[in-house]
């Protein structure tokens, strides 16, 4: 079942938590965690987002993020499509 669609706006607060396929782990070592806070980083500040807490655990990420901008969806797919492509090559 596919979740409920989100509402997005501008000034708006989220709550995100992102999961690998089948519970599998995405972050492995250090060098991974680094690699994902840059990404996050270097994409919030371009798309306006505020990053106000966030939890890398070992099969998922937890983000408590403000945007600017009504473009939720598309910073997300950005920082976890080009996390992903990282992460398999």
């Amino acid at each position: 079942m596919a979740r409920a669609l989100r509402i997005e706006g501008a000034g708006f607060w989220y709550h995100v938590m992102c999961r690998g396929n089948g519970r599998q782990d995405v972050f492995t070592d250090k060098k991974d965690n680094e690699a994902f806070l840059k990404r996050l980083g270097a994409l919030a500040s371009g798309f306006h987002v505020e990053i106000h807490a966030y939890a890398l655990m070992g099969n998922h990420v937890h983000l408590f993020v403000r945007t600017r901008e009504a473009n939720l969806g598309r910073f997300m797919q950005r920082l976890l499509t080009g996390y992903t492509q990282w992460f398999h090559f």
